[in-house]
């Protein structure tokens, strides 16, 4: 029987495993590297079987009631005119912008308020090492600490230092030529409910989001080969940033201006994970840590959630109780979880060269898209095109699995 299970990491993935696996029998501790939990993030968007996994939990309401309030999309030029509009009220929640717009960090708040009741969290501390055996696995922590387990399961993310020690050298990851910087900027005049997106010659764009406690989210990307640089400390991630956008045109001063001040700045060069593999023994996967899509995939998120709904059922056995075989329930959860990783993954090389385009001609070749795009008989479609991107898991039955909130 698999009882005693390690949760390393404590954010979307991470928490919604310890909702599901805590209310479920099992004895379930998280460790996070933070000293306590982390809110805060950039938007994150709920689609397909994923608001179906949030209404088994109880928590679609919570999510639409903590959402950004997000309206849409508005793609501007140098000047601030609207170039293309997408709204939300006319194309539906699964366009440009989702039906369920939250914060990263509202939504891990609430999947870990709904968690904790039922879980050990132990901030401030990380693995130091793993042993596996058939039986289980040994477990080396920062603090000094030693502990066994019957599982551990990995949600640190991208960048997971777990996964390296537990598959060395197994992550092929595919770099997809985007660096990104995100972080929180105070309101600006022109800032509504509407999203807007502005892109500048050089493979530039700025994209401005609403939220709902009085500031605004900021996303700089910029379109190139990696350089490194995600291995920078962040004074000098905010160095390259300001180097390539400075003079970039609209309202990048203000975002610039905005970034050196924000304290929440985080950066990244876009990669995804490809692992053969999401399982080694009593080791095993969850979320980014296993398949990131990135963001351009548009479904990291949901991908999160619904894993750990799947991933909970299979370690239940479809009879419940816990007693299912541990490996074979780690390969039905890959077995079912995969293609739909694959698919969030199948992000064409090109694709952010055309959202990030180098040439002048370029920006207004894409406004003119943008423009044709937009117009009532082909928003439409374009939206529909766009909701092609999110996935269409069709969840499992697992009728022993409890799922209202205890």
């Amino acid at each position: 029987m698999v009882r005693h299970v390690l949760i390393t990491g404590a954010s979307i993935a991470g928490n919604a495993l310890a909702w599901w696996l805590g209310r479920n029998g099992f004895d379930v501790t998280v460790v996070e590297r933070a000293p306590a939990f982390r809110d805060g993030g950039q938007n994150v968007d709920v689609r397909g079987a994923a608001r179906t996994v949030l209404e088994r939990m109880g928590l679609l309401q919570a999510v639409q009631d903590n959402g950004t309030g997000e309206s849409g999309v508005r793609f501007v030029d140098q000047d601030g005119a609207t170039v293309a509009e997408f709204p939300l009220e006319e194309l539906g929640g699964d366009a440009f912008t989702a039906e369920l717009e939250i914060l990263r960090g509202d939504l891990a708040r609430l999947l870990y308020d709904g968690a904790r009741a039922h879980a050990r969290y132990r901030f401030g501390d990380a693995i130091d090492g793993v042993e596996t055996t058939d039986a289980g696995a040994r477990v080396r922590f920062d603090s000094g600490a030693q502990a066994d387990y019957d599982l551990v399961l990995v949600a640190e993310g991208v960048g997971s230092s777990t996964r390296e020690r537990v598959f060395p050298g197994e992550n092929a990851p595919r770099w997809l030529d985007v660096t990104m910087g995100y972080f929180t900027i105070p309101k600006g005049a022109g800032d509504g409910d509407m999203a807007r997106w502005y892109t500048a010659p050089g493979g530039r764009s700025v994209f401005l989001r609403p939220d709902r406690k009085g500031s605004t989210r900021a996303v700089l990307t910029l379109q190139g080969p990696a350089q490194g640089n995600e291995g920078l400390e962040p004074a000098r991630q905010k160095a390259f940033l300001r180097e390539h956008f400075t003079g970039a045109g609209w309202e990048t001063a203000r975002v610039l201006e905005g970034m050196e001040r924000a304290d929440d700045f985080y950066f990244d060069v876009l990669r995804q994970v490809k692992m053969e593999r999401w399982s080694n023994g009593r080791v095993a996967l969850a979320g980014d840590a296993a398949w990131c899509t990135t963001p351009l995939g548009g479904v990291g998120a949901s991908l999160s959630l619904i894993g750990a709904y799947v991933l909970a059922g299979e370690l239940c056995g479809r009879d419940g109780g816990g007693d299912a075989d541990i490996g074979a329930a780690l390969a039905a959860y890959e077995r079912i979880m995969r293609p739909f990783a694959e698919k969030g993954q199948d992000v064409p090389k090109f694709g952010p060269r055309l959202a990030q385009p180098h040439s002048r001609l370029g920006v207004h070749l894409q406004s003119a898209l943008l423009h044709l795009a937009s117009l009532p008989g082909l928003r439409t479609l374009v939206a529909k095109a766009v909701a092609g991107r999110a996935d269409e898991v069709d969840l499992p039955a697992y009728p022993a699995l409890r799922s209202a909130p205890a």
